[in-house]
């Protein structure tokens, strides 16, 4: 068998409400015949102290895919990284004024250390707030991530963040609770994911907004994905794109920073940090990706990029 292909049926094929209704794809005859390929445009805007890291490790989920991706990477003009180097970011990175008149058919905006600041305390705020409000008229799909998720949702809905009284660290048992939601197409119905944060969102507050769907979420991590009935925002609480050793290197940094921190649950063996991290939650981020990749960008996007509005 080679790479699976949507159903293409005759555009009034009765079957089609039928299928459409059991979650199978499906192409119809019309949408297939303007389906000429091109490569998706995707926007990364990178908030994470560790840059090369964040980068590697989402072009890495990006990659896995068959579909062609071109990403342009921005980061905020208000804030100077001290983490990256000048170099690295002038030759791989724009800023927004550089690419805003672009339209693109997805967005990654990434977590960011800053979560414990109210978000109108963030030095970049005000840009990232043009940004969000960009996103509405010049990006397809939007995926945040973290502290990226939070700050959408706050933006976009007016959901407040709250400070966790112990920071939620390690990998954590999520379940599926929207049993046809199309993102989490293929995934079991417990799946691990990682979290590294010390706020959270409240499920009441995003249950109060119909525009909003929360699509899975974890008895101890809270809710983990969420996302706009259009799927033009998607909001991912934790970081499914850490690398098997990033969480293990967070856990080091603040030991010896002296800060209080936990052995990250669930993720080295019997939470022996001298052991070897357990890789639990690879093949689910994989699906995460490719899933928003092919359903919520490639799928919908138009063809003519201009049109995307």
């Amino acid at each position: 068998m080679g790479d699976k292909m949507p159903i293409k049926i005759p555009n009034n094929l009765p079957a089609y409400d039928t299928l459409t209704s059991e979650n199978i794809f499906v192409m119809t005859e019309t949408r297939a015949v303007s389906q000429d390929i091109r490569p998706l445009r995707l926007l990364l805007l990178n908030l994470m102290p560790t840059k090369i890291d964040t980068e590697t490790q989402l072009m890495r989920l990006l990659g896995n895919t068959p579909l062609q991706v071109e990403a342009d990477l921005i980061y905020t003009e208000s804030h100077k990284s001290k983490n990256t180097s000048a170099d690295h970011l002038l030759a791989f990175y724009k800023t927004f004024g550089e690419v805003r008149e672009n339209r693109y058919d997805g967005m990654i905006i990434t977590g960011a250390p800053v979560e414990r600041m109210s978000f109108e305390e963030v030095e970049y705020w005000e840009e990232l707030c043009t940004m969000l409000e960009w996103t509405k008229s010049h990006v397809h799909s939007t995926l945040h991530i973290c502290w990226g998720a939070q700050a959408g949702l706050y933006y976009h809905f007016g959901i407040e963040k709250h400070l966790l009284k112990n920071k939620l660290f390690g990998i954590f048992p999520h379940t599926v609770d929207y049993k046809n939601a199309i993102l989490l197409r293929g995934f079991d119905g417990s799946f691990m994911a990682p979290h590294s944060r010390h706020t959270t969102v409240y499920r009441d507050d995003i249950e109060s907004i119909p525009e909003i769907r929360i699509l899975a979420s974890s008895d101890e991590a809270g809710v983990y994905a969420a996302m706009t009935k259009d799927g033009k925002q998607i909001f991912i609480t934790g970081h499914p794109e850490y690398d098997a050793d990033t969480l293990g290197k967070e856990y080091l940094r603040d030991i010896n920073k002296g800060l209080p921190i936990s052995v990250p649950k669930n993720y080295f063996p019997h939470d022996d940090a001298s052991k070897k991290p357990i890789v639990s939650w690879r093949a689910h981020a994989n699906l995460l990706f490719s899933n928003w990749l092919n359903y919520f960008v490639y799928q919908t996007t138009p063809y003519d990029i201009e049109a995307i509005k």
